[in-house]
């Protein structure tokens, strides 16, 4: 007999609750399971964003709706509200999206949703990881190893992604981006590469809301 597909779905989300254990932070799946629990950290908090859950991610009510189906339907229950339109582009999100294309692995649908996404999550204010939704930035570099490997080899120095992106948005561009010839010499040099340690987003949320720590 074959298992209901979304019913799989729905268990596989489970596996991957919004608010991990601590004992579950060192623990990074890959393949099929990564995407999984990915998709649904990002649809998690997402759904708490005042503006939106398709404005918040820069996905159209469609492209969400497969999201969903696919790696998310612990998060079904959004689907009957859904609004239309992804929100209004900041001036550098589409440059932004085409250069993740740029280096995406498979050219799959979900590398397109993650361009999208990433592209519109960079514009928080707090570090990408945790704009994403994602429990650390381990969960963040299994992301872009799996989907667009190439940028981890162009990262090598492994700066802090939204400070790399806009670096090489500027070189594009032919954009002088940095005063210092090389990093090592910065005197910013730790506000490109020191670590970036906090707490989850969402854990904040729900501490926001009295919900325990």
């Amino acid at each position: 007999m074959i298992a209901d597909p979304m019913t799989a779905e729905v268990a596989d989300s489970a596996a991957f609750p919004i608010h991990p254990p601590a004992d579950a932070l060192d623990r990074v799946p890959d393949g099929p399971a990564l995407d999984r629990l990915l998709f649904t950290r990002i649809v998690g908090l997402a759904a708490q964003h005042p503006g939106g859950v398709t404005a918040s991610l820069g996905l159209g009510c469609d492209a969400l709706v497969e999201l969903i189906r696919r790696h998310a339907a612990g998060f079904a229950h959004l689907l009957a509200t859904l609004p239309d339109g992804s929100g209004e582009d900041a001036i550098e999100e589409e440059d932004l999206r085409a250069f993740l294309l740029d280096h995406r692995a498979a050219g799959t649908v979900e590398e397109e949703w993650l361009a999208a996404i990433v592209a519109r999550r960079t514009l928080g204010p707090n570090h990408l990881w945790q704009d994403m939704g994602f429990a650390n930035r381990r969960e963040l570099n299994a992301m872009f190893r799996r989907h667009f490997p190439s940028l981890v080899a162009l990262n090598s120095g492994d700066m802090k992604w939204k400070k790399f992106f806009y670096r090489q948005l500027c070189e594009r561009e032919g954009l002088m981006l940095c005063k210092s010839p090389n990093c090592e010499v910065c005197d910013d040099f730790s506000a490109c590469f020191s670590a970036e340690d906090g707490d989850p987003l969402s854990a904040l949320a729900r501490v926001a809301r009295g919900e325990g720590s």
